[in-house]
C-alpha cells in the first residue's frame, strides 16, 4: 500500500523546557533533545524530508527509509534552533504557518497557562526556505475549523495558503489542521483551495 508505515515526526517548540506542571508542557523538545533525536534517525538509516519531499513515498512511486518532520505554527525558535540540525543531518522539514500571527505568539494558548513565544516574521520564514526547509498553512488564526461556516473556513484556508506565499516568496501546497480537528467538508475546502495534502494528529 503507498505510504504504508511511513512515520511523520510533529514538532511544536524546540526550546528550554518549560517548569514541571506547565500547561502542554510535551510540545516543547529542548534543542538537546531535538538533536539527538535527529541523529537517532540519522544512525538508523532514516532520511528526514519536509512533505513535499515526502509526497513520491506517501504515493508508492519511490521507496526508501524516509520520515516526514513537521514544525507547528511557526515558532522562531524552530529557525533558531531546529534548522541547523535539520542542515547538519542533510534534512528537511514543513513549518506549518499561522499566517494572521507573523512576528505575534502563540495567542490561541493564551489564557491556557501556557507562555507567549515569538512566531517567525516574513523575513524567517524566507531564511527558513533559503536554509532548505518548507512553509506549509496553519489557517490565518490557528482557528478550529470545523466551528466555522463554509466561507469563513475558506478565507482561514485558502487566505493562509496567498498570505504565506507571498510572505516567504515560495509556493505554499502542503497544510495542516489546527488541533487535528477536520471533517470531509473542510477536506474539500482543502483540495479547492489547492493544496496537495494536508496532515492532522
Amino acid at each position: 500500500m503507498a505510504g504504508e508505515h511511513i512515520p511523520i515526526l510533529m514538532y511544536h517548540q524546540i526550546d528550554a523546557r518549560p517548569a514541571r506542571g506547565t500547561p502542554m508542557r510535551g510540545l516543547v523538545v529542548s534543542p538537546s533533545s531535538f538533536a539527538r533525536q535527529m541523529a537517532l534517525l540519522r544512525a538508523m538509516g532514516y532520511q528526514g524530508l519536509s512533505m513535499s519531499a515526502l509526497m513520491p513515498y506517501l504515493r508508492g512511486e519511490k521507496r526508501g527509509k524516509v520520515c516526514g518532520i513537521t514544525f507547528d505554527d511557526g515558532y522562531l525558535n524552530n529557525l533558531e534552533h531546529a534548522m541547523p540540525v535539520l542542515q547538519r543531518h542533510g534534512f528537511s522539514s514543513t513549518c506549518y504557518v499561522v499566517s494572521g500571527q507573523l512576528g505575534g505568539s502563540n495567542v490561541w494558548d493564551h489564557g491556557k497557562g501556557i507562555l507567549p513565544k515569538s512566531l517567525m516574521q516574513a523575513h524567517h520564514l524566507r531564511a527558513w526556505v533559503d536554509g532548505g526547509q518548507e512553509v506549509g498553512a496553519h489557517t490565518r488564526s490557528h482557528a478550529d475549523l470545523t466551528a466555522l461556516d463554509t466561507a469563513q473556513a475558506l478565507d482561514e484556508i485558502q487566505g493562509c495558503k496567498h498570505d504565506l506565499e507571498d510572505a516567504s516568496a515560495s509556493l505554499v501546497s502542503q497544510f495542516c489542521y489546527p488541533y487535528g480537528f477536520y471533517n470531509a467538508a473542510l477536506v474539500g475546502l482543502v483540495r479547492q483551495a489547492g493544496y496537495a495534502a494536508a496532515t492532522t494528529t
